[in-house]
């Protein structure tokens, strides 16, 4: 990690979970580290702090902007915000709810990208883009009496993104990673009695398993791509 000390790292939905984790992680590790996200009395807690809404293109471009006047260029981002909605797909008067999910989970990692690439490619092409994924983002489970919503749909498109990213990156002359980290089940906070009803027993991950893998990818040489890491729990059936 001595090649990210004292730069600028972006976490987006840190207030709590797999994102606050990552935050301190990655400041024990010598960052500078920015949260993002929605709960602002959660993050003013951590050690830096903007609260924009980040499925909010102009409060995304508004946000980058402070952070790269106060910090300087951003250096590694790590796209973790993400919601889900219980409801199914054919279920009348949840269009709202699917929207705000592919705001969050789709449009949002892709304004925080490209802001973040521009600041990136500004300062010499070398940066890092990691996108929190899932499990779900690369089969569908079925969960007796569950749905899981629109919630896989976007997390496939996370995995697409990943590659479409790698591509870019190396097509407009940059040496910028992209890696997307899949976990399986995660304890988090964010988890409902509907959620916790249809996983039953399962066993999970803790969100600083995730944040460990998230240093694993960073501390990589330069000349190596984690593309895609998946983690599950010991025992995890899905």
């Amino acid at each position: 990690m001595e090649r990210w000390q004292n730069r600028v790292a972006v976490v987006t939905g840190a207030s709590a979970g797999i994102g606050a984790a990552c935050v301190k992680y990655l400041v024990n590790n010598g960052m500078i580290v920015v949260g993002l996200a929605r709960r602002k009395k959660r993050i003013e807690a951590l050690r830096e702090q903007v609260a924009p809404k980040v499925r909010d293109q102009q409060q995304i471009i508004d946000a980058f902007k402070v952070i790269i006047s106060k910090y300087g260029a951003v250096a590694v981002l790590v796209n973790n915000a993400g919601i889900g909605r219980e409801a199914n797909l054919v279920d009348d008067n949840n269009e709202q709810d699917i929207q705000d999910v592919i705001d969050t989970n789709i449009l949002g990692v892709v304004n925080c990208t490209r802001e973040a690439f521009r600041s990136m490619k500004a300062h010499g092409g070398i940066g890092h883009v990691i996108l929190i994924n899932s499990i779900a983002g690369h089969h569908v489970s079925f969960i007796p009496n569950f749905s899981l919503n629109i919630y896989p749909c976007t997390k496939h498109a996370v995995t697409a993104m990943t590659e479409v990213y790698r591509q870019e990156f190396i097509n407009l002359g940059t040496k910028i990673k992209v890696t997307s980290i899949s976990p399986g089940i995660v304890d988090t906070a964010i988890s409902t009695p509907a959620t916790k009803a249809a996983f039953g027993n399962t066993p999970s991950l803790q969100p600083e398993d995730v944040a460990d893998a998230l240093i694993y990818c960073l501390q990589t040489p330069p000349h190596v791509q984690v593309h895609e890491l998946i983690l599950k729990p010991v025992g995890e059936i899905y």
